[in-house]
């Protein structure tokens, strides 16, 4: 049916416009086929988000972003504080990454102003976005005609559009106020918090959770860019009542003030513990070998690989990781490994144990027994 509406469409257009009639058809036969694609809302906030969107422009029409608002630095932060908005930085990413509009369009939303100005440091699409939001006098408003500007596959959302603030409780009791500050301190992130404590979600925010097929979290960072989102009234709960496949692309690298010595199943724990059980049904971690090359890259910035992790049983509480030598060259190095396979008890990043060639399950289960007591 849809090669015979294609063939249609070529014969019309071949009629009407014969020297861009190939491309016209391809134009309309892939607008058909993104306007079918799947209802897919993505929560979350940052670099990683817009990365994500980027792509998925390509598969369906019907994505939509759910977008935090804790962000109190750079531009977005001075924006937020001299009008009263929620920080258009974000947004603006999602909106560009969504775009499907000239280059140049999207080179002057993402343009940043330099010199010693008041504009030194504002992007053009915050501005925009701003000026947008005064004009309209409501920022969902701003968004949907921004949209229009930039022609974007799919919606962008904020969670809210209270003006929120994050702050952070730390294992050792401390707290720590400020999205931007709170990566600074450099301690255990037992908790995160926002204020005012109880505040509206969009209403557009929670139609797309409902009406989605697929909820997806990240990739970004864990508790400033996803986890603020479900401490909005109702979000988390709604996305635990939704029937959607619920999703969490793990990051690959740890993010330093943030979850340094993070496994995966410690980035899914946070994700629980702030959004309550059912909250995600599965988890997409990396697998594959990260060159040299990119660890050192990463290394220089504090940024280590996440690794895949998983629980050794229910009645043990702690993690077993799966390591493999020929993809962890360094890491067996360091732990001398010389033998496959190697088990290593370590606790508090010293090595406790070390035991080489295979033994039984019985005898794995005593190991266990023996330094947990």
């Amino acid at each position: 049916m849809l090669l015979a509406t294609r063939m249609v469409i070529r014969s019309l257009i071949t009629v009407l416009v014969p020297d861009k009639s190939g491309r016209l058809v391809d134009m309309i036969y892939e607008h058909r086929k993104l306007d079918k694609g799947p209802n897919v809302t993505v929560v979350g906030g940052g670099t990683g988000l817009s990365v994500l969107l980027r792509g998925m422009k390509e598969e369906t029409r019907n994505a939509t972003a759910i977008v935090t608002v804790a962000d109190d630095g750079g531009s977005s932060g001075r924006l937020r504080e001299e009008f009263n908005i929620v920080p258009p930085g974000d947004l603006r990413n999602c909106l560009v990454a969504l775009a499907d509009t000239e280059p140049m369009m999207e080179k002057l939303f993402q343009y940043r102003f330099s010199g010693n100005s008041d504009l030194a440091g504002h992007s053009f699409g915050n501005l925009f976005i701003t000026a947008m939001t005064e004009v309209t006098g409501d920022i969902e408003q701003a968004l949907k005609e921004s949209s229009r500007v930039l022609a974007v596959k799919g919606r962008v959302f904020p969670a809210t559009t209270a003006k929120i603030r994050l702050s952070a409780t730390m294992e050792d009791g401390t707290v720590v106020e400020g999205e931007s500050q709170i990566p600074l301190v450099h301690k255990r992130i037992k908790r995160v918090h926002i204020f005012p404590h109880h505040v509206e979600p969009v209403p557009s925010s929670i139609k797309a959770i409902r009406e989605a097929e697929a909820i997806v979290f990240g990739p970004g960072s864990l508790y400033t860019s996803i986890i603020p989102n479900l401490l909005v009234d109702n979000i988390a709960d709604e996305i635990k009542k939704s029937k959607a496949i619920k999703i969490y692309i793990c990051n690959v690298m740890t993010q330093p003030g943030e979850t340094d010595d993070y496994t995966a199943s410690m980035h899914v724990k946070a994700l629980i513990e702030h959004g309550g059980a059912g909250i995600v049904d599965y988890v997409l971690v990396n697998n594959k070998e990260i060159s040299a090359e990119m660890q050192e890259y990463y290394a220089q910035k504090g940024q280590y690989p996440v690794l895949v992790d998983e629980k050794v049983a229910p009645e043990y509480d702690f993690d077993i990781l799966k390591i493999d030598i020929d993809e962890n060259v360094k890491l067996a190095e360091e732990y001398e490994v010389m033998v496959v396979p190697t088990l290593l008890f370590v606790k508090d990043g010293e090595i406790i144990h070390r035991e080489s060639g295979f033994f039984s399950k019985d005898k794995f289960r005593a190991l266990i027994d023996a330094y947990l007591k």
